[in-house]
C-alpha cells in the first residue's frame, strides 16, 4: 500500500505483508540488541570511493532506542492519523494516489517500538524523533557496543518532531558533531545511519534529491529529500555529510510496499540543533501564534494589488480574538515582514512566528491598499492556538474541559473574504479559518477556506450562529453534527463526529 511512513507506532508482526508504521519499527517480540564491534573515531574523509573513515568515526555515536507503550488494543486503524492525512494530501497533490487500507486489530498486549538516535555530548545527551518516543512509558537505549541503558526524556517538540534523551554511562561517550545543512546542494553525497528492522546498526549511502520539501505536517516543514535507503527503525538516526557531520535527522519515507523505494525525508540540522538546544534547557517549546490563514502571493495576485513582484503571505482569514485580530490584521492584507525580517513565502511567515516566544512584541510589515503600513502585534502561544483550533461557545470562552469539539476555528464572512473566496452575495455562513489536524473535522475532510452554511439543517449566517448550533448539538448528546459546506461553488454535507476537547 502506498504510504508515507512516519508517525505510526501501532504494533505489527515482523514479516507481515503489509506494514503500517513509522520509520520507527513497531514489534511485539523482544528486540534483539543492535550490537556491533566498537569503533575508534578516526579521521573523517577516507580515500576516494570509500566512506569507511566516516563510518568508523560516526557509527559508535549512533544508538538504538527501544520504547515500551501502555498495554492497549494496538490496531492498524491508527494508520489514518492526521499526520498521514497531511502526507496523503501532499502526494495526491503530486498525482500519486494513496489508497486506504481496511483496519485490522489484534488482542490487547504490551507494545514495543524501535527507532534510532545519535549522541551529541559525551555525558549522554541523545537526539531522536518525537514520534520514536511518543506515548512511551519506558525508554531504553542500546549503544553501538551492545550496552543497554535506561533513558530519561529531557524534552520533546511534536511540531518539529524532535526529542532529546539523556542516559548515564560509566564513561564519556563518542559523539557526532552538527554540520551545516544550509550548505547542502542537490547531488551532494550523504550517509544514513540507523537500525532498520532491528537487525543492527546499518549504513546506507545516497545523494540529496531535493531541498525544502513541505509535507504539510507543521510550521517547520523544510525536509531534505534523499535517496539513501532508510526503512522502519531508521527514524531519529543521523544523516551525515562527507565530513562526517550531522546534516539531518532521518524522519519519514514514502513507500508503496512498506520498504524503501529511494524517497526519504530528513529534518535539516540547521533547524534541529536550535530546537535541541531549547529542549535541553527548558524541556519543551512554546511556539508563537498569530491566528491567520495564509496563502502564497502569486504573480497575478501581486499584479492585482500593485506589488512590483510576488512575495509575502496573503491573509485569507483572521480568526476572531487572536493576536492578529487584536493587531488589526485584515483578510486581503499581505504580510511582508515580521520584526524586520522579510517574508517571501507563507512558510517563511509560519517559521518566523513559530520561532517567536509568546508575549513577544513585533512589528508586522503589511501591504494594504497600495501602500506599506506597520502593525504592532503581541505574539500568542501554543495555548492560544489550541483554544482557537476548537469551535468556541457563544460566550467566546471556548469549550470547557470534557465538552465535545470539532477542532474548528471560525471567522466572519467579511466582504474582503467573500471576494477572496469568489462567493456570491447569496451565500452566508461562517468561514473555516483553521482546522486542528488532531481533531475530527480534519479527519472528515473539512478545510480552511470552507464556508459552513448550515448546521444540522439549520441555516447559519455568521460564525456566532455556527458556534451556537454546534454547541447545542454537542450539549444534546449527539455523537456527530451535520454540516453543509460550500467549497469551490458546490455544497456538500459532511458529518463530523464530536471528540472530547
Amino acid at each position: 500500500m502506498p504510504h508515507i511512513l512516519r508517525k505510526h507506532r501501532a504494533a505489527a508482526l515482523i514479516g507481515a505483508a503489509i506494514i503500517a508504521g513509522a520509520a520507527c519499527l513497531p514489534f511485539t517480540i523482544d528486540a534483539s540488541n543492535a550490537s556491533a564491534a566498537p569503533a575508534d573515531a578516526g579521521g573523517v574523509l577516507a580515500a576516494s570511493g570509500s566512506f569507511a573513515s566516516i563510518v568508523d568515526a560516526d557509527k559508535p555515536a549512533v544508538v538504538t532506542i527501544t520504547t515500551t507503550m501502555k498495554a492497549t488494543d494496538v490496531s492498524a486503524d491508527q494508520q489514518d492519523s492526521p499526520m498521514d492525512e497531511q502526507f496523503r494530501q501532499f502526494f495526491e497533490d503530486q498525482g500519486i494516489p494513496l489508497p486506504r487500507q481496511a483496519p485490522k486489530s489484534r488482542p490487547s498486549q504490551q507494545a514495543m517500538a524501535l527507532g534510532s538516535g545519535f549522541i551529541i555530548s559525551p555525558d549522554g545527551v541523545i537526539v531522536t524523533n518525537n514520534h520514536v518516543i511518543d506515548k512511551a512509558v519506558d525508554i531504553k537505549v542500546t549503544l553501538d557496543d551492545g550496552t543497554e541503558l535506561p533513558a530519561k526524556l529531557l524534552g520533546t517538540d511534536p511540531k518539529s518532531d524532535v526529542a532529546v534523551l539523556k542516559i548515564e554511562a560509566p564513561k564519556p561517550l563518542q559523539t557526532i558533531a552538527w554540520g551545516d545543512s544550509d550548505k547542502l546542494k542537490l547531488g551532494d553525497q550523504i550517509l544514513a545511519i540507523g537500525n532498520p528492522f532491528g537487525i543492527g546498526t546499518t549504513v546506507t549511502a545516497g545523494i540529496v534529491s531535493a531541498r525544502g520539501r513541505d509535507l504539510h505536517s507543521g510550521p517547520y516543514d523544510d525536509f531534505i529529500q534523499i535517496d539513501a535507503p532508510i526503512n522502519h527503525g531508521n527514524s531519529g538516526g543521523p544523516l551525515v555529510d562527507r565530513s562526517g557531520n550531522v546534516v539531518g535527522i532521518n524522519t519519514a519515507i514514502y513507500s508503496p510496499n512498506g520498504g524503501s523505494v529511494g524517497v526519504g525525508f530528513a529534518i535539516p540540522s540547521d533547524e534541529a540543533k536550535d530546537i535541541v538546544a531549547k529542549l535541553q534547557k527548558d524541556g519543551s517549546i512554546d511556539h508563537g501564534y498569530l491566528g491567520v490563514q495564509i496563502q502564497p502571493v502569486t504573480k497575478d495576485v501581486a499584479d492585482a494589488v500593485g506589488l512590483d513582484k510576488s512575495g509575502g503571505a496573503l491573509v485569507a482569514a483572521v480568526t476572531a480574538d487572536t493576536p492578529a485580530a487584536h493587531a488589526g490584521v485584515k483578510p486581503g492584507d499581505i504580510i511582508t515582514s515580521v520584526g524586520g525580517e522579510t517574508v517571501k513565502t507563507p512558510k517563511d511567515l509560519s517559521r518566523l512566528v513559530a520561532d517567536l516566544s509568546p508575549g513577544a512584541k513585533k512589528s508586522l510589515g503589511i501591504w494594504r491598499e497600495g501602500k506599506v503600513i506597520d502593525l504592532n502585534v503581541t505574539v500568542g502561544g501554543n495555548e492560544d492556538g489550541q483554544k482557537q483550533a476548537a469551535a468556541e461557545s457563544p460566550d467566546n470562552k471556548g469549550w470547557s474541559s470534557g465538552q465535545p469539539s470539532l477542532g474548528l476555528g471560525l471567522a466572519e464572512l467579511t466582504p474582503d473574504m467573500r471576494q477572496q473566496l469568489d462567493l456570491p452575495r447569496s451565500v452566508s455562513g461562517a468561514v473555516v479559518a483553521s482546522v486542528d489536524p488532531d481533531k475530527s473535522a480534519a479527519a472528515a475532510g473539512i478545510q480552511a477556506g470552507d464556508v459552513i452554511v448550515s448546521v444540522n439543517d439549520r441555516p447559519v449566517h455568521n460564525s456566532r450562529d455556527a458556534k451556537t448550533a454546534i454547541a447545542e448539538a454537542g450539549k444534546s448528546g449527539r455523537k456527530s453534527v451535520l454540516l453543509l459546506v460550500e467549497r469551490d461553488g458546490s455544497k456538500t454535507f459532511v458529518a463530523v463526529p464530536f471528540t472530547a476537547a
